[in-house]
């Protein structure tokens, strides 16, 4: 069964409520035969993702950059992943206070330097999370998950 694997650092509720739009977007009614496995970055590693088919990553913009939690799970699964994940389909969201750009900027050179495919366009949103931003997050992981329908 292909796996979508959602890494997340979700410290505020703001990121939670980004969280579970995205996890119930991946889980959606019509979306069968996809397992959906939940970790957070900092207990997220190597053999998570080799088991994956598609990663979302969530993140707040932190000093304008993603979480370090994030960043720690990169460093860790970036070698071991490397050569076996090249091509991986990915999506991802983005919270900050008022402004993402440096984070977004990380994380795609990151998933570059890895291969990866983006797969939907990122999703950001700045401030309290709204109905649009909620919603495009349910997109996120729907699209995610729908892409690897068999």
């Amino acid at each position: 069964m292909p796996t979508l694997l959602i890494v997340h650092h979700t410290p505020s509720p703001n990121c939670q409520a980004l969280l579970e739009a995205a996890v119930s977007g991946a889980t959606a009614p019509g979306i069968e035969g996809v397992r959906v496995e939940r970790r957070a970055a900092l207990s997220a590693g190597a053999s998570d993702v080799l088991a994956a088919d598609a990663c979302l990553l969530g993140t707040p913009a932190n000093l304008g950059y993603m979480s370090g939690a994030l960043k720690h799970f990169f460093d860790q699964v970036y070698y071991p992943c490397l050569d076996e994940t090249r091509g991986r389909p990915f999506g991802c969201y983005v919270h900050g206070g008022n402004d993402v750009t440096g984070a977004v900027r990380g994380i795609e050179a990151i998933t570059t330097g890895l291969g990866w495919r983006r797969a939907a366009d990122v999703v950001t949103t700045t401030g309290e999370p709204g109905k649009a931003d909620i919603e495009a997050c349910w997109e996120l992981g729907a699209t995610l998950a729908a892409g690897l329908m068999e």
